[in-house]
């Protein structure tokens, strides 16, 4: 199933949900007697909504333990195909990973669960975070200044770190200021795009920072560095920035990849990664099982808690909106069908 048409269904859920006064969910059915160890790998920008929905699970199943392994959602993905690692979960901050990278040895299901926008991260102790405060349009004027420290994640290890060069050049357009990629990330990397009438397409593979660029392997690496003054600016997911007490310069839709309705402009900008190319489009989570699970029976009770109403009031707390109900594409085991808007 491709991009487009998973994000059209996903559009025709959030426009059905509106007419939907309840929905059954697996999460009510009765809690188990099983114990053991529940393993986790999931998006770094989970990692708060996660931890409490650790406690949650473990309170529900008082005979199992979750361990939690944060990072990239590419990395994680990958530990799991490259490295063959074990996991019970599988939660990535970009759903596409899943059919695009796993599919057929390592999943063949999926369900769609939250959104989240990109923003753009600053402390009062920013170099000019007065100026950006009175006119947030001024950001990309601020981040080509020469005394400024800024960044992103990797674009090879962490979907915020491609979405952030995609966000730049989506500016350009919006803005009407063809320099603004160049100004702000190819002087001060060895990242380049390139133009073929329709779409741009970012190289990235290597991306060799200098200058007043920094590039750290997750986002969420990048919180300290600001809060500690090592950084004036970084890019992260808002919900990330809510959680941390970040200012952040809230973008316009027609960038900010938060936008359903503009997924057509989303996708005229793609960057290619090493193994992959992604294609711009609005930030929507996904989670599986693995096929190599241990115990794949607490992974899917993991996830049934994730996209009922537990999981659901966590993502709100946290600043993430969640999808109600839940997309569910391929193989959706029977246990969580009550609880997904099934699609084929």
């Amino acid at each position: 199933m491709t991009r487009v048409r998973i994000l059209a269904l996903i559009a025709f859920v959030v426009i059905g949900v509106v007419f939907i006064s309840g929905f059954a969910t697996a999460e009510e059915t009765p809690a188990s007697d099983e114990s053991g160890v529940l393993k986790v790998f999931h998006a770094g920008s989970l990692t708060k909504p996660f931890e409490e929905l650790k406690i949650a699970f473990e309170e529900k199943y008082p005979g199992m333990e979750v361990q939690l392994v944060a990072g990239g959602s590419s990395k994680m993905v990958k530990e799991i195909t490259d490295l063959d690692k074990q996991a019970d979960v599988l939660a990535s901050a970009d759903y596409f990973l899943i059919p695009n990278l796993m599919y057929p040895d390592y999943a063949d299901w999926f369900t769609t669960f939250a959104y989240n926008q990109m923003v753009l991260c600053y402390t009062d102790e920013s170099l000019y975070a007065d100026e950006i405060k009175a006119d947030n349009d001024s950001w990309y004027f601020i981040l080509a200044r020469d005394d400024v420290k800024w960044a992103f994640s990797d674009p090879n290890l962490d979907p915020c770190g491609y979405r952030a060069p995609i966000v730049i050049q989506l500016a350009e357009s919006y803005y009407g200021d063809d320099q603004i990629f160049e100004n702000t990330i190819a002087k001060n990397s060895n990242i380049s795009t390139t133009y073929d009438g329709m779409v741009w397409t970012i190289e990235a593979q290597d991306p060799q920072p200098s200058g007043t660029l920094t590039i750290r392997p997750k986002s969420v690496d990048l919180v300290t560095m600001l809060q500690s003054g090592g950084l004036d600016y970084a890019w992260e997911y808002r919900s990330v920035a809510d959680q941390n007490d970040l200012n952040y310069v809230i973008l316009p839709p027609e960038i900010d990849l938060s936008s359903l309705d503009y997924a057509d402009l989303y996708k005229t900008v793609q960057i290619n990664v090493i193994g992959a190319t992604n294609v711009g489009s609005p930030i929507v989570y996904g989670a599986t099982v693995p096929l190599n699970a241990e115990d794949p029976k607490a992974g899917l009770d993991f996830i049934a808690l994730l996209i009922g109403e537990t999981g659901q009031t966590i993502l709100t707390a946290q600043g993430q909106p969640p999808i109600i109900p839940a997309g569910g594409y391929d193989k959706v085991p029977t246990d969580i069908l009550d609880s997904v808007a099934l699609h084929e």
